[in-house]
């Protein structure tokens, strides 16, 4: 395994300082956020605190019970839930949404560190419990981020396969994701997936799987869990789905006290976030009222109006603050948090000691400490998730037969196929194109001198003159390169197809493809091969060989 410094990828501007100091300079943010993952007195301090606070225990495992039962979760979950009855229990929690088989890979990555970490801090404390929950974030309605499953095809291109609804793009808010049923047009996605994943011996097999759980009827909350719970079988993992009348009873004070706030968690959030900007970046804005509602058939923003009632976004629909207050108490399931209450919501669910995020998750949590202390709800301790490029044995060898790092291809793969052609071939371009601007400018400033004697007016032009000279060398470099390139087409050909690999769509693999490409081509146990490569306390990007 090869670890990669985050101020590395900085440098090549495919990671935040944000992100890059929590993971190797927690004490110049710390005063963001409620501990230091990587002290363990700061683990400590958070048990105590948890361990003052109720949680309503016996509701979370008869519904937790219910719902993993229904997911087809294995003997090692439910026995977590029952440890969650315990007031000596704690949750190690991460979420995301509900995209195809998982969704990018980093939510695999995820998952793994949740499972990891909790049994860790099991060794570490022997005389607590540490349970992993994911959260599935079913109510989100954000279906663009949720649709499509992105992999390398037969041809070794990029794939990107999208299911639409009906057959074609939606015109409309459908509502909590989570709660789509897939129609007969989840088989035109199969078909498509099935003609262009290259054939191997364990196709047949996972694509039978697959429709297993994405079935017509089925929905997408069902098929993510019951997925997951397949290809990370035995993990422990809890699902929670908090799209649920009895959870949302459980949320109706903090979503009365939101209500009633007047925009103060707004107002908290964006004075922390000028806090953050002076060094860093903020990652959300808050909203007046950082609450949907569920009608007819959507999910809306709750918005203030000038007069103080309320209405829902793009919607003539309007509420009273009373109506909306009485929402809250009687029919709570009408209500969804948005990204700056979904995470106060989880907390006060679960004992959470821990949240697992990415980049973007361990920058928005920068900016709620304030709210979390204003709703007097304990903020738990942001652990980041393991950060994983896999690179195969076939794509380690172009790397290494070229001189080039994992990291050369993070970032736009222009300036690579440069330095490789000018590495194969015989003509060094840079070198040859230095050495003829340094004779032009030596024998124009050297002509300088003799012009200059017969008219100083024609300084001028003499520079205008070294000028052009200096363009036109330029355009012939360019199409010198480009000839080359073409010329080493086999060279070029073998470091972007590494680059696809490493870096496709000019984003992080993890980022990009689905967990079906690796199930395909190296089988069943994929998921648990990496669990056992992936470390989680290095705390800098992994680079795993397949």
């Amino acid at each position: 395994m090869e670890l990669i410094n985050y101020h590395k990828l900085v440098d090549r501007e495919v990671a935040t300082d944000l992100y890059a100091d929590y993971n190797t300079n927690f004490e110049k943010i710390s005063k963001f956020y409620s501990g230091n993952y990587n002290d363990k007195y700061t683990w400590e301090t958070k048990i105590k605190e948890l361990q003052q606070r109720k949680f309503e225990r016996t509701i979370l495992h008869r519904v937790l019970n219910n719902q993993n039962r229904e997911f087809q979760s294995g003997i090692k979950t439910l026995a977590n839930i029952d440890l969650l009855g315990d007031d000596n229990t704690f949750a190690v929690v991460t979420g995301q949404q509900l995209g195809f088989f998982g969704g990018p890979l980093y939510t695999i990555y995820k998952a793994i560190t949740t499972v990891k970490l909790a049994n860790k801090l099991s060794q570490d404390f022997p005389d607590y419990n540490f349970v992993p929950v994911f959260w599935l974030e079913g109510e989100d309605h954000d279906f663009d981020e949720m649709y499509k499953t992105k992999y390398l095809n037969s041809n070794n291109e990029f794939s990107s396969v999208e299911y639409l609804i009906g057959g074609k793009p939606l015109e409309r808010n459908i509502g909590a994701t989570g709660n789509i049923n897939f129609d007969e047009h989840i088989e035109q996605f199969f078909l498509t997936i099935e003609s262009t994943l290259p054939k191997t011996d364990y196709s047949e097999a996972l694509f039978k799987l697959m429709r297993g759980y994405y079935s017509k009827g089925n929905t997408f909350l069902k098929a993510f869990a019951g997925f997951f719970n397949h290809v990370y079988e035995d993990s422990g993992l809890i699902f929670i789905n908090t799209n649920q009348p009895e959870l949302k009873k459980v949320l109706s004070p903090l979503f009365v006290n939101e209500i009633n706030s007047n925009s103060q968690t707004s107002k908290l959030v964006i004075q922390k976030s000028v806090e953050l900007e002076e060094h860093y970046h903020a990652q959300i804005k808050a909203k007046a009222l950082n609450l949907f509602m569920f009608h007819k058939g959507g999910r809306h923003l709750i918005e203030p109006s000038d007069s103080g009632d309320y209405y829902l976004k793009n919607l003539r629909q309007r509420f009273t603050k009373e109506e909306l207050l009485a929402i809250a108490v009687n029919t709570p399931e009408l209500l969804s948090p948005n990204v700056v209450m979904r995470p106060l919501c989880q907390d006060t669910l679960l004992p959470t000691i821990t949240y697992i995020g990415g980049p973007g998750e361990i920058a928005y949590f920068a900016q709620l400490k304030p709210v979390y202390e204003y709703f007097n709800v304990a903020m738990p301790i942001i652990y980041p998730r393991a950060s994983v490029t896999l690179i195969e044995e076939k794509i380690k060898k172009i790397l290494e037969k070229y001189s080039l790092e994992v990291e050369d291809l993070f970032g736009e793969v222009e300036s690579v196929l440069s330095k490789v052609s000018e590495q194969v071939s015989e003509v060094k371009v840079d070198t040859l194109f230095e050495s003829l601007v340094n004779k032009v400018n030596d024998a124009v400033n050297e002509a300088r001198f003799g012009i200059q004697q017969i008219d100083p007016t024609l300084n001028g032009t003499i520079d205008g003159t070294l000028s052009k000279f200096q363009q036109q060398l330029e355009v012939l470099k360019q199409k010198t390169q480009k000839a080359q390139q073409q010329k080493e087409e086999v060279s070029l050909k073998q470091i972007k197809k590494a680059s696809l690999n490493i870096f496709p769509n000019e984003n992080f693999q993890e980022r990009e493809f689905s967990v079906i490409q690796y199930l395909n081509k190296y089988g069943p146990d994929f998921v648990k091969w990496v669990s056992n490569e992936i470390v989680i306390d290095k705390f800098q990007h992994q680079v795993i060989t397949i």
